[in-house]
This record gives C-alpha cells, sequence and structure tokens, in this order.
C-alpha cells in the first residue's frame, strides 16, 4: 500500500512539472499573434521556446510511462476512454514541434504564416485539452466495469471540462507572458508585462469559479473535509497565484515567473489530492472506479521502477538545470543576428 501511495504522487508530481515547465511554452505559442507586431518579435517569442520545449516533453514522456508501468489498468482504460481528445493533443504537439523548428527555414512569408499558425494551434489546443481532460477526470468518466467508455469526445465538452480548459489556458497565458517578460526587451517586453498584469484578474476569476464549480461537480472536497489541514495547500496556491500579481508590479519578473510556476503545480496537486486513491473514477459506479491500490503493478515492479526514478530523475534534472541557466540572458535583435537555429 505504500509503493502503490508513493507512486501515486509521484504520477501526480511528473504531471505537475510538466504543466509547470511546458505551460509557459504554451502560453508564448498562444500569445504569438496577439503580441508579435513584427517579424523579429516572432523569432524572439520562438527563440524564447526554442532551447526547452523538446526537453520538456521527457516530462510528458515519463508522466505517460509511469501511467504504463506503474498503473497499466490505467493506462488501458484512459488511453482508451480519452482517445479522441489525447490524439488531438498528440497531433497539436507534433504540428508545433515541426512549427518551431521548421518556421525559419525558409524567408518566404506564406511560409512563415503557416508555421505561426501551427505554433499557435498547436500550443492553444493542448492547453485546453489537457484541462478539459484533467477536468472531466476530476468530474469522473463514465466507464463500466469491463472499461468500456460509454460516451464521445463530445461528452467531455460537459460546462465543467470546458472551464477546466478555460483555467489551463488561462494559467499558461500568464505564465509564458511571465517568462517573456522574464526573457525580453523593449517593446515586447513592454507587451508581456502588460499582457501578464491583464490576464492576472482574468485567471483569479476563473481560479475560484473552477474551486467553486468543482465543490459542486466532483468529490475532490471529501479528502479535504476528511483532513481540514489540507486546505492550508489550497491556500498556499492561492497566495502563489496573488504572490504573481505582486511580484509584477515590484517589476521582480523572475519572481513573478516562480510564483506562476508553483500555481500550476498547487492547481494540479489540488486535483490530485482531493481524487487520491482514485487515479481513474468511474461517472457511472464507484465500484467501477480505477484507483492507485486496484490498478497498479506487482509491488516488485514498482520497487524497481523506484531505483530507475531515483537514478535518472536527479539526471534529467540537472540536464534542464543547466539547459535553463545555459540559456538563461534576454533574447534581443543582435543575440540573433546569427542565430541559425530557429
Amino acid at each position: 500500500m505504500e509503493l502503490q501511495t508513493i507512486w501515486f504522487f509521484v504520477w501526480g508530481l511528473l504531471w505537475a512539472v510538466f504543466f509547470m515547465l511546458d505551460g509557459f511554452n504554451f502560453g508564448i505559442g498562444s500569445l504569438m499573434p496577439f503580441l508579435a507586431k513584427k517579424e523579429m518579435d516572432k523569432k524572439i517569442m520562438v527563440r524564447a521556446m526554442g532551447p526547452f520545449w523538446d526537453g520538456n516533453e521527457v516530462w510528458l514522456l515519463t508522466a505517460g510511462g509511469v501511467t504504463f508501468a506503474a498503473f497499466p489498468d490505467v493506462y488501458a482504460v484512459m488511453f482508451s476512454s480519452l482517445y479522441a481528445a489525447l490524439m488531438l493533443v498528440l497531433f497539436s504537439l507534433i504540428v508545433r514541434g515541426v512549427g518551431i523548428e521548421f518556421r525559419g527555414k525558409l524567408d518566404t512569408p506564406a511560409w512563415k504564416r503557416l508555421w505561426d499558425t501551427c505554433i499557435f494551434i498547436g500550443s492553444a489546443a493542448p492547453a485546453i485539452l489537457f484541462g478539459v481532460a484533467f477536468a472531466n477526470i476530476f468530474r469522473g468518466i463514465p466507464f463500466d466495469g469491463e472499461g468500456i467508455y460509454h460516451g464521445t469526445l463530445l461528452t467531455l465538452l460537459n460546462p465543467y471540462g470546458l472551464l477546466g480548459g478555460v483555467l489551463f489556458l488561462c494559467l499558461f497565458l500568464l505564465h509564458g507572458a511571465n517568462m517573456l517578460a522574464c526573457k525580453t526587451k523593449g517593446v515586447l517586453h513592454h507587451s508581456a508585462v502588460r499582457t501578464a498584469n491583464r490576464l492576472w484578474p482574468v485567471t483569479l476569476v476563473v481560479t475560484v469559479v473552477f474551486l467553486i464549480a468543482s465543490w459542486f461537480a466532483t468529490d475532490l472536497y471529501d479528502n479535504y473535509l476528511a483532513s481540514p489541514v489540507l486546505f492550508l495547500f489550497i491556500l498556499l496556491t492561492a497566495l502563489f497565484l496573488v504572490g504573481v500579481k505582486i511580484f509584477l508590479v515590484k517589476n521582480s519578473f523572475i519572481k513573478a515567473w516562480t510564483a506562476s510556476a508553483l500555481t500550476i503545480v498547487g492547481a494540479t496537486f489540488f486535483g490530485i489530492i482531493g481524487l487520491f486513491p482514485n487515479m481513474f473514477p468511474s461517472s457511472i459506479n464507484a465500484d467501477f472506479s480505477l484507483t492507485a491500490f486496484n490498478a497498479s503493478s506487482s509491488p516488485m515492479t514498482l520497487k524497481i521502477m523506484l531505483g530507475v526514478v531515483i537514478i535518472f530523475v536527479p539526471a534529467i534534472i540537472a540536464y534542464q538545470s543547466w539547459a535553463y541557466r545555459l540559456f538563461k540572458d534576454k533574447i534581443t535583435e543582435e543575440s540573433l543576428a546569427h542565430e541559425e537555429g530557429y
């Protein structure tokens, strides 16, 4: 039971880290049509994503791999039930990656417009779809005791699911604007700061509405009511969100980005804590729900995987820390004068 509990929260942590890191890429890509007024602005925004986006995808692969290896029943039912939504996410991520890599290969307006559109779609669509998917998991998925999904893609587009999509998009847009504020100068920098300040109250309102809606649409608060001390976690996440605004006012943009990153982690764990021990609850019958205890691999498998995680995750963190340190400087027109990658 202890191993299953550990792996449940490792699973949640991997998703949280993915959303925290790739979230600013989703945000920057979604903001491109609105903030980039000239070609150089677009190059700077793409360059802000370029060194990081593929490394951040490692956490998505790791989260999916952990689901497959540690909780194979959850993987099977989740990927069959949410097949259409997850395929849309996959195609969007492919389109975004190709757009980032290809837009600079030819210097023609039509070519660049094509890939700029792909970057926008490949950033905004996953942000929304991940929110829709996780909100529906919080709410419960209509599958039976055989793991057969009783619904369609439109079933997932219920009001609470769509609200989750809007929440994720707002969080990622704010996160992306904060990253641009950290990485840019001049007009684009001021536009990013202004956008972050405008997005903050919208994100706050959507967050409050989502928390209220979760009370009525889900059972997430059951664990919090059973252990009221857990409400401190929600309070802490709210303080991180408030901290974003405080640091924006103080022009402390790295701290604002850090606060928005922690807000995303907190928002993810709000759901993870509320779900436990459920991983994929059924809205048809609670007895059909898949939990960390009835859907896990054998104890031996979990022990071996834990050893692998202890060895390799620090290596991934070390590599990404090096990459973020290497590309920590602000991006300027001068720094792009001889840029060949993007």
